[in-house]
């Protein structure tokens, strides 16, 4: 596995460099602890917004197409997301134009335009990107759970926004953003590759020393509170029942994670998981039938997720529930337990290959849990897991007052969803 260096310039800007010398590569990622979490209700969506308007051009690259193609002309790719709790940005090319991606990153960071007539432009890209996760059952469904769990506050809202409020955003909301949360010390700079510690450390001295020293972060924490089941349904003609089970889960740094990691991969992690087998193998209930966990700050959730046969809907819920009592009830055994435990540390080394992967995952661990997790200390952690843990982490959080039920499909009577969870 690999030795990262970690350094802090002296604007408080941290470094990890994560040499990878078996690869021809690099990625470099700017990961900034600002997430849709930090918005308020009348700027919902912004976040993800500076996210767009960050490769709109800089005074150095006036435009799109000058950005871009400097990145196309060495063969590289770039891009950005937004999440929860924090942005990256980031650039891949091939290790010996390290050099563009350091200065590319920069620019779009100190020196973007934000044009008015840019911002507008792109408002029309947000909103039919809105549009179109709205339109796919499979995502909409689960931003309707991530709503019902939450409520309504910044963890329950769509990290897009609402098309009300992008079209609201101004020139002043972008700039007001990087003053409050884009200075050094609510960022981290990751770059893994061939690239070495003294290399990575002398390119993020010349070209990110002029990053901004003070601002201010606000995060209020967010609670998940729940008394009984929930159930969200939304009326609408589809070709397939859409549906989202979950319930509230652990924050990062609780003692369970890695526990409630494994016990969703027995869950719903693979083809060979029980969700899959009861539900797509044995009956032909599902096409997609999964389940996976959430981690945040200060909270966290399990959600297991499947696509049914409109008729077969009631089914599906019962069989999904039965396997979550089924947890609560019966000690894993060793070997499924086993095989949950070798599939999540193959599938982290898997990734591990992709430059891209590990500068993400390094900078997400320091901006969020302020510390770094390497390979060897995860897996460790999953190894240690025992039965036992199982199914005490289940009777905790597969509770029937815990329950959440986020639907989509042709249906309009709420009682016969809500008997089933009752």
């Amino acid at each position: 596995m690999y030795k990262h260096t970690l350094t802090t310039l002296k604007n408080g800007l941290r470094l990890i460099t994560i040499p990878m010398p078996q690869v021809e590569s690099l990625t470099v990622i700017v990961g900034v602890g600002a997430g849709s979490r930090h918005e308020t209700k009348n700027i919902n969506g912004l976040f993800h917004f500076l996210e767009h308007m960050a490769f709109k051009g800089t005074k150095k690259r006036p435009t799109t197409l000058a950005i871009a193609s400097e990145v196309d002309a060495v063969g590289g790719m770039f891009n950005a997301f937004t999440d929860k709790e924090l942005t990256g940005y980031w650039m891949k090319l091939a290790a010996k134009h390290k050099n563009l991606a350091f200065d590319i990153l920069s620019d779009i960071l100190t020196n973007s335009l934000f044009k008015p007539e840019e911002i507008e432009r792109e408002k029309g890209v947000i909103i039919e990107e809105i549009n179109m996760y709205k339109d796919l059952p499979m995502q909409k469904v689960e931003m309707d759970f991530e709503r019902l769990l939450y409520g309504d506050n910044p963890m329950g809202w769509f990290t897009g926004g609402e098309k009300e409020n992008v079209r609201q955003i101004e020139r002043e909301d972008f700039l007001a953003c990087l003053k409050k949360l884009y200075y050094p010390q609510n960022m981290v700079l990751a770059v893994a590759g061939k690239i070495t510690s003294d290399q990575s450390q002398k390119l993020a001295i010349e070209f990110f020393s002029s990053l901004q020293k003070v601002g201010k972060k606000v995060t209020k924490a967010i609670k998940i509170s729940q008394q009984k089941p929930r159930l969200n349904l939304t009326g609408k003609k589809t070709e397939q029942a859409h549906f989202c089970l979950g319930v509230p889960g652990f924050e990062l740094s609780h003692p369970d994670r890695f526990a409630m990691d494994v016990l969703s991969n027995i869950l719903g992690g693979s083809m060979s998981s029980r969700l899959w087998i009861q539900i797509r193998a044995r009956r032909g209930l599902a096409y997609y039938v999964s389940c996976q966990p959430e981690f945040f700050t200060d909270s966290g959730y399990l959600l297991a997720q499947a696509g049914v046969h409109l008729e077969k809907i009631d089914e599906a819920i019962k069989v999904m529930l039965a396997e979550f009592a089924k947890l609560t009830i019966q000690p894993v055994r060793a070997r499924e337990l086993k095989k949950a435990k070798e599939m999540l540390k193959g599938r982290m080394i898997l990734a591990l290959e992709d430059s891209q992967t590990v500068a993400s995952q390094y900078a997400a661990e320091l901006l969020l849990e302020k510390k770094i997790r390497t390979p060897q200390q995860v897996m460790a952690l999953i190894d240690k897991v025992t039965p036992d843990d199982i199914q005490r982490v289940a009777k905790k959080l597969l509770r029937p007052e815990k329950l959440n039920l986020a639907l989509i499909g042709p249906y309009k009577d709420e009682t016969r969803f809500k008997k089933l969870l009752d």
